[in-house]
């Protein structure tokens, strides 16, 4: 029984994963409002009441797509790495420029958050906290407490949000035009030019040694 009731188990998570994954792409391509379950359904070989089986509402299944891909991330570029943190904005971009339906899908699915009724706007105000803290963190742990032109760590992690999405906006637009890994590189030497060492006493008192 053990191994019968592991591979239904198998089988399970595949298939959760699987419509997980077509709904981000329908997401992607038709917003939230216009995707319906039994769209998602449908290019998944489902009925919708097969969908519900798995996620009990749209709106769950919105979250749950929007967790999947937070996860991934985090698990490819924050996952235990030592690598500087502005390094890893890079990469991440790099890897973003490969997957423009998943961008595409984020951009999409933010701005239509900031109306009141949203089913994930909740979700993205809190996400958006969590990665201003995340970028802090690295941050200062990167350049210190003063960056270029006298910015702190808090409004260099504000502007760095700002500048990567609002970056994959302009690069989904118009990709000929906008090179998301070389501008973020800009925008990365910008805040590391004049700024504060991390350590500035311990290195002078090993200077006067």
């Amino acid at each position: 029984m053990g191994d019968v009731d592991n591979r239904r188990g198998g089988r399970a998570h595949n298939r959760r994963d699987e419509i997980l994954r077509v709904a981000l792409e329908t997401f992607a391509e038709r917003g939230y409002r216009g995707t319906s379950l039994a769209v998602v359904a449908e290019r998944i070989g489902l009925t919708q009441q097969g969908v519900l089986h798995y996620f009990p509402t749209k709106q769950a299944l919105l979250v749950e797509v929007l967790k999947l891909r937070d996860a991934e991330d985090y698990q490819r570029f924050d996952g235990g790495s030592d690598e500087p943190h502005l390094d890893g904005m890079r990469h991440l971009m790099e890897y973003n420029a490969t997957r423009p339906g998943v961008v595409q899908s984020f951009t999409v699915l933010s701005a239509e958050s900031v109306t009141d009724a949203h089913p994930a706007r909740e979700y993205f105000i809190a996400r958006y906290r969590v990665a201003r803290e995340h970028h802090v963190a690295g941050l200062r742990e990167e350049l210190g407490e003063r960056l270029a032109a006298g910015l702190t760590p808090e409004q260099a992690s504000a502007l760095l949000v700002a500048v990567m999405d609002g970056l994959q906006l302009q690069w989904l637009l118009d990709p000929d035009q906008v090179d998301l890994v070389d501008l973020v590189d800009a925008f990365a030497r910008l805040l590391r030019e004049g700024a504060t060492p991390a350590v500035p006493a311990v290195a002078g008192a090993v200077a006067d040694a």
